[in-house]
């Protein structure tokens, strides 16, 4: 359940996230931190490469380290940026793949940040159940 005090801690583990990114090409770095249902909670940062598409971004990586780690089941994300920046299309299509009605928290390093929910950031998502049934 997000409360005032998971919002405060994983924010606070994505600035410190954010501190190991490599973004030697756009000079933007970004932390991310998500809590998973067990109560774990996992971090990513961006990873640029000189071939962009190559490269990752930091929520992609937190939710594929918690994937690695035996985690499917997400209760919150938090991405933090200098500006605030919101998450790209393709980070938000891998959160509706595992957690639809996620909370987002989206913060800058001023201390401000909002909430919306992935479904709000990504509407009508391509989710597994969209795919034809198997027969």
């Amino acid at each position: 359940m997000l409360n005032n005090a998971l919002v405060h801690e994983l924010v606070k583990r994505a600035v410190e996230a954010r501190l190991s990114a490599y973004a030697p090409y756009s000079q933007f770095a970004v932390g991310a931190a998500i809590q998973t249902s067990a109560g774990r909670i996992y971090t990513g940062c961006n990873v640029e490469n000189v071939s962009y598409g190559l490269s990752v971004c930091a929520e992609r990586v937190a939710i594929w380290k918690a994937v690695a780690g035996g985690e499917t089941e997400f209760e919150a994300i938090a991405v933090v940026t200098d500006n605030g920046g919101s998450p790209c299309g393709a980070c938000r299509q891998v959160m509706a793949e595992f957690a639809p009605t996620m909370p987002v928290i989206i913060a800058d390093l001023q201390g401000n940040s909002r909430i919306l929910m992935v479904n709000e950031l990504l509407l009508e998502a391509f989710l597994p159940e969209d795919l034809p049934e198997k027969g």
